[in-house]
C-alpha cells in the first residue's frame, strides 16, 4: 500500500505470525491485543503530530 511502517511493527507482527502459524497456543494472545492496541493508538498519533508540525512550520517558512 505504499504507507511507511516502523520496524518495530513488522518484527512484532511477523513473530506473532510465525507463532500462530506453528500453533495457536504458540502466541500470548493478550500480548498480542496490547500490541494492536499499541498501534491503533501511536499510528494516528503519530500523523496528527507530523500534520502539526507541518503546518506550524509551513507557517513560520
Amino acid at each position: 500500500m505504499g504507507a511507511p511502517v516502523s520496524t518495530t511493527h513488522v518484527v512484532s507482527s511477523a513473530i506473532m505470525g510465525v507463532g500462530a502459524a506453528k500453533r495457536l497456543k504458540g502466541v500470548r494472545w493478550n500480548i498480542a491485543r496490547q500490541i494492536v492496541i499499541a498501534w491503533f493508538i501511536t499510528i494516528p498519533s503519530s500523523a496528527l503530530v507530523s500534520i502539526i508540525i507541518y503546518n506550524i512550520l509551513k507557517f513560520f517558512a
